[in-house]
């Protein structure tokens, strides 16, 4: 099972990637601190000041839907993640590709990709392998080669670091538009031109200045991301062992990623 599924978190990293609106200056790593009057302040001080904030959490829900440019279908990405590396959500890969359910508590990883996963991501086997799992997970070791890149993409930690990664990555002027709503949250709005794409990322104004949602449009891309949750704890319900089925037991004992 390679290919398509070893890149199920692409929606994620390319939010990451998005972020580099946020470019300039790296603020030395401090504790981002509420700022009620941060619409107060240029677009790139605000731009410093929400990556910042992003940076501090510990915990979030990631939320990401659209096409992010990469010639694929639509997908669809609903993922809580901390630093400790455990993970709670989900992956549609779009048009009927299937989806997969990713829980990572400790060093133990469950999937459970549904039925259109397995008949589209493993021409041949994949009906074989719905039906010895019968909906229920598979369980492996998160130091399981063929389980690496899912155990990497759900800790936070891999996420900020692409952040701080691209925060000189700061190609095009940003722009600062006028303070609004979110969902009823005050915030303000930053604007860049980028390859072609626009990007606007929402800051929350008031309280800490987290970026709560990211739009991208343009060049093949036309994609939402959103932040949220920030330091609430990842749900820590793990499948029951009745629900789970060893992934070396179902796959033998072959290197080949997932």
């Amino acid at each position: 099972m390679t290919g398509r599924h070893s890149g199920t978190l692409r929606a994620a990293w390319a939010a990451a990637v998005v972020l580099g609106i946020t470019g300039g200056s790296v603020l030395g790593g401090g504790a981002a601190r509420a700022d009620d009057g941060i619409d107060k302040l240029s677009a790139q001080q605000i731009a410093d000041r929400s990556r910042d904030a992003l940076l501090s959490a510990r915990s979030l829900h990631l939320s990401a839907r659209g096409e992010f440019g990469d010639h694929g279908p639509p997908m669809t990405l609903e993922l809580s993640l901390d630093r400790d590396g455990n993970c709670n959500g989900s992956v549609d890969l779009g048009n009927r590709q299937g989806s997969v359910r990713i829980v990572k508590r400790g060093d133990d990883v469950w999937i459970k990709p549904d039925a259109n996963f397995w008949k589209n991501q493993v021409p041949g086997g994949g009906s074989a392998f719905a039906a010895i799992l019968n909906g229920r997970y598979m369980k492996g070791s998160a130091d399981d080669p063929r389980l690496r890149n899912l155990s990497n993409g759900c800790d936070l930690d891999t996420f900020r670091k692409l952040v701080s990664d691209n925060a000189d990555n700061d190609r095009g002027t940003l722009n600062k538009g006028r303070r609004t709503t979110l969902d009823g949250t005050p915030v303000v709005p930053l604007t860049r031109m980028r390859d072609g794409r626009t990007l606007t990322m929402d800051v929350a104004a008031t309280g800490k200045p987290y970026p709560l949602r990211i739009t991208v449009r343009g060049d093949g891309a036309d994609a939402v991301v959103g932040f949220s949750a920030f330091d609430k704890p990842v749900p820590t319900t793990t499948p029951p062992p009745d629900q789970t089925y060893d992934i070396s037991a179902l796959l033998g004992r072959t290197s080949a990623p997932v």
